[in-house]
């Protein structure tokens, strides 16, 4: 064993964040930190539109051990504060009646509107101090990654201006999986464009209250609060863990539109949530199948326990309860990876997309269809990125790259490489 390997630790700790709009005890963000704290090479991971840094828990262990010298840190956004997760650290049937009772806290937008203003300015200087504290003074190389709309964070970080030092320049590498910029998402069916009086109205709509949105309760058929689909969740998660051959305890609680007349045991109710035969490609894994019996069966590239380790918290979970439109108004007006009049109207300061000039890693999974690794060529080719490096696996889905196990994982096996052969960067 490697005495960076003997140094091995895994904590969850904060990060001062940019000083914003809203409470002092809002201002932060999260870190599950995995790997040697004395690493030289820091890969800092970003999650999807309602990623948490639980979302990289098996990603982290999986990358961190198979190198002797790198170190992962997950983050959390900072809007993941405002959600309550309190009970979540009881026993699943004390947690199960705290959320589904109606006990919890929920978060109303109505007194959230200084949350109106956390938008991809807010997000990308909290990422950057986080960076920066990885990065310890220059003393260790730092990789930005991120999946999905995390992938396109971690480009948009590249191209920012932060007081006029570029973005990049923190950087030793950039890894994007299953998204990013340009039409990057256009092979999953969404394909973004956004008028200036569009944006407007958008913004507007922000501003008068609508703060958080609710897409991934409502197209999982979850409920229509924002949190709705973490709760279902994490529940589901905590009872799949503690006792995954009973009954499934939630099985009769579920929304109408996902309930099944099927037999299931907590496991089985999970793998249910999950199954990538009947979920939508975004939120599933091939995990298994459920026997006769409502067992669930682990013979697909992804075990279940890992997701439901990831799913679980208390903190970090894998699911952010507030998603925040505003960031997602930025994120779609930036998708041309340039100045616009939306971005300028908007704030959004991106000078430096054409001079980034460190490797960048890309890998793509069924979901895109190839336009991930099509845009990641276009940012390549208007830029001075030196290489490029794709990879891609139809087989997995978008969750299965963050969850499948190390053998069945391409992802894995291909960014441990890129990271090992990764120069050092000159400080």
């Amino acid at each position: 064993m490697s005495e960076n390997q003997q140094n091995w630790t895994e904590t969850y700790e904060f990060v001062e964040g940019f000083q914003a709009s809203g409470p002092a005890h809002l201002q932060k963000v999260g870190v599950l930190k995995t790997g040697p704290a004395d690493a030289r090479r820091v890969l800092v991971l970003l999650g999807g539109r309602e990623g948490g840094a639980g979302v990289f828990r098996h990603t982290a262990r999986s990358l961190a051990q198979a190198a002797d010298d790198l170190q992962v840190w997950a983050v959390d956004p900072r809007e993941q504060n405002l959600a309550d997760l309190s009970a979540f650290a009881d026993s699943p049937e004390q947690a199960t009646e705290y959320y589904l009772g109606g006990h919890y806290q929920v978060q109303q937008a109505s007194d959230s509107l200084f949350a109106a203003h956390w938008g991809l300015e807010v997000l990308l200087e909290d990422v950057r101090r986080v960076v920066l504290a990885a990065s310890d003074g220059g003393r260790r190389d730092v990789v930005l990654g991120g999946v999905s709309v995390g992938a396109s964070a971690a480009l948009l970080y590249a191209a920012w201006d932060f007081d006029g030092a570029p973005g990049y320049r923190d950087l030793a590498g950039l890894a994007v999986v299953d998204g990013g910029v340009h039409n990057a998402y256009a092979g999953a069916g969404m394909e973004f464009a956004l008028p200036l009086e569009a944006a407007k109205g958008w913004l507007g709509a922000i501003e008068s209250g609508a703060v958080f949105e609710n897409f991934t309760s409502t197209t999982l058929s979850l409920g229509d609060q924002p949190e709705s689909a973490a709760i279902w969740f994490q529940l589901a998660a905590q009872h799949a863990l503690a006792d995954p051959d009973a009954p499934a305890v939630l099985a009769d609680q579920l929304p109408e539109a996902v309930r099944t007349d099927r037999k299931l045991t907590n496991a089985g109710l999970l793998g249910w949530l999950v199954d990538a035969q009947h979920v939508h490609p975004s939120y599933s894994v091939h995990a298994g199948r459920l026997e006769d019996t409502g067992a669930w069966v682990n013979d697909g590239h992804t075990d279940l326990k890992t997701v439901a380790e990831a799913f679980a918290g208390p903190r970090p979970g894998a699911w952010v309860w507030y998603t925040l439109n505003r960031v997602m108004l930025d994120l779609v007006a930036a998708i041309d990876f340039a100045e616009t009049d939306v971005t300028r109207m908007l704030g959004l300061r991106l000078p430096h997309g054409r001079a980034i000039d460190v490797p960048l890693y890309t890998f793509q999974s069924g979901l895109t269809n190839g336009t991930t690794g099509q845009a990641a060529a276009t940012v390549t080719a208007n830029s001075r990125i030196p290489e490029m490096s794709l990879h891609a696996d139809n087989a997995l889905t978008h969750q299965d790259v963050v969850y499948a196990r190390w053998e069945d994982n391409r992802f894995l096996q291909t960014l441990s490489q890129f990271l090992r052969e990764l120069p050092r960067r000159a400080h």
